[in-house]
């Protein structure tokens, strides 16, 4: 029986590198040797135990180990198990949306796929393992598409993670007209600056962000304005830059409890606040200022319905570029060391490449 090394998620915390089987193919299926899985924020959240993720602040769990965590992966393929939709091949570069709808829940029946009631995510379950290994399995009711021959792996690595910014930035209903602050220019942020440029122009574009590097590449990508918190009053600022109206649409993409109140304190009446961030805790807000202080129009997003496509064409056509923001590309064996650098201040997008 042929073998490889899969990372496997036993616990809160409890990680470790295995030898185990290469999967056996059921019908509908597709193994591939990954290529390359990007750490996202979630992973390392869940790494770390967040209630989000393994339940607690009166919150139930959604991991279900023993698993291979890993959502943001993309590969080759090794072989097919019977009928496979989408033209698909052996030897052809491939890459799945990071949900396996169920096909027939409420939802999926009504065509909004990305927010079906199983929400099978690759690397949080133990049916449904992910890509920090050195093969994974596609499973019949995935959504697939072709990965170029032409993508660099940096490019390939952010079509999911800019799949997910560019919904974000849909929920915002944009307008030309609009000033837009977003909060927060990991690679999330600095994918949903290239999609404002790209799909949705407005007046002004302000990005949010404690970590200069960071601040850097939004500037590279389109930012008209970046400030940091920790080292200005952005509240003051957006204020003093709209003629005290505040912001028309306000994304937050940190992760932290504290970007919600800086959002409701600087984004005008009747604004749009795109809520996108797996949070970090709880925040606590006066919920008031939502409805009777401003009439704010609350949307959230969730996960990348329709994108992949638009992104996979927008690096084909110069839309989108992928330079400097993967920073760091660690061996799975270094997995770690990866996990360490994915939450530290300099990394922007960390790969693992089996």
């Amino acid at each position: 029986m042929q073998t490889m090394k899969a990372l496997k998620a036993l616990g809160k915390g409890r990680y470790s590198l295995q030898e185990t089987e290469v999967p056996t193919l059921r019908e509908g299926e597709i193994l591939i040797r990954v290529e390359a899985c990007g750490i996202c924020a979630g992973d390392v959240k869940a790494f770390h135990g967040v209630s989000r993720f393994w339940g607690g602040d009166g919150m139930p769990g959604y991991c279900e180990p023993p698993f291979t965590p890993g959502h943001e992966f993309f590969g080759r393929i090794m072989a097919i198990e019977g009928f496979v939709p989408g033209n698909f091949k052996v030897g052809d570069r491939i890459i799945s949306e990071q949900i396996v709808p169920c096909g027939h829940c409420w939802y999926c029946r009504r065509g909004m796929h990305w927010l079906c009631d199983p929400h099978n995510v690759y690397g949080f379950k133990s049916h449904l393992n992910g890509g920090m290994a050195e093969y994974a399995v596609l499973p019949r009711g995935s959504i697939n598409y072709h990965v170029p021959e032409s993508f660099s792996l940096e490019e390939a690595a952010l079509i999911e993670p800019f799949s997910c910014s560019l919904h974000g930035v849909r929920q915002g209903q944009i307008q030309p007209d609009d000033t837009v602050v977003l909060a927060g220019a990991g690679t999330l942020g600095l994918g949903m600056i290239q999609s404002i440029r790209a799909f949705f122009p407005c007046r002004k574009l302000i990005v949010l962000d404690r970590i200069p590097r960071r601040l850097e590449l939004a500037g590279k990508f389109g930012a008209d304005l970046t400030l940091c918190p920790d080292q200005t009053d952005a509240v003051r600022e957006i204020l003093d830059l709209t003629d005290g109206v505040g912001c028309d649409v306000y994304i937050e993409a940190t992760g932290h409890p504290s970007a919600v109140q800086q959002g409701l304190d600087m984004i005008r009446k009747g604004g749009t606040f795109v809520e996108f961030s797996v949070m970090s805790g709880p925040s606590t807000i006066d919920w008031s200022i939502i409805g009777d202080a401003k009439e704010i129009t609350i949307r959230g997003s969730q996960l990348s319905p329709d994108c992949y496509p638009s992104i996979i064409e927008g690096f084909r056509n110069g839309q989108y570029h992928a330079g400097g923001v993967v920073s760091h590309v660690f061996s799975l064996s270094d997995w770690e060391e990866a996990f360490r650098t994915a939450q530290g201040t300099e990394a922007v997008k960390v790969v693992i490449a089996p």
